[in-house]
């Protein structure tokens, strides 16, 4: 038996952010997910000379991009994976002010465990329904968002999950962001 392959998100770009420590299953099933659909996924970090390494010190990604290159006009969504990493994404103006201008635009925007730290900084989530991993609940509440213990969130265009065992529900709510199904 043969399945088809889909291509709901041919012709669009998804900029996936990096940063040391990032999860390594949340980065390569997001990418390997979104690229079966048809999608050109980018790896964006804060430089391009060396490859990033996982949480585990397991894997190595290299950027194709620097999140300063980066505009979001020539993009159509953005993914924040977890583990470490976006603690280190927080403290680099470039990846914060690319999902700020996401936000702004309307665009997509999915993070999963740890990543709504960079929501955070952003200052994007007054009034927002979130989940994410549990350490950072209260944070997540001390800015304004309105979180909640589920596998996956989608308020309009903003896609949370709490953590890798979420990923199906995950990157489905992103691919339907991407494409225009309504919020279910």
């Amino acid at each position: 038996m043969t399945f088809p392959v889909t291509t709901r998100l041919s012709g669009r770009r998804i900029v996936l952010l990096i940063e040391e420590g990032f999860s390594a299953r949340e980065v390569t099933e997001s990418a390997r997910v979104l690229a079966a659909e048809g999608a050109e996924v980018v790896i964006v970090a804060p430089t391009v000379k060396a490859p990033y390494r996982d949480k585990s010190g397991t894997h190595e990604i290299a950027a194709a991009m620097t999140a300063g290159a980066v505009r979001m006009k020539d993009f159509d969504a953005v993914v924040i994976p977890g583990g470490h990493a976006p603690d280190r994404m927080r403290m680099r103006h470039a990846m914060v002010d690319l999902v700020t201008d996401a936000m702004a635009a309307g665009k997509p925007v999915a993070a999963i465990c740890h990543g709504p730290q960079v929501l955070i900084t952003a200052n994007v989530l007054r009034g927002r329904t979130v989940t994410c991993w549990p350490s950072i609940a209260v944070d997540v509440k001390n800015a304004g968002g309105l979180y909640v213990d589920r596998p996956a969130v989608r308020d309009g265009a903003l896609i949370t999950a709490r953590k890798s065992d979420d990923l199906p529900a995950f990157l489905e709510a992103l691919v339907e962001a991407i494409t225009g199904s309504p919020t279910p």
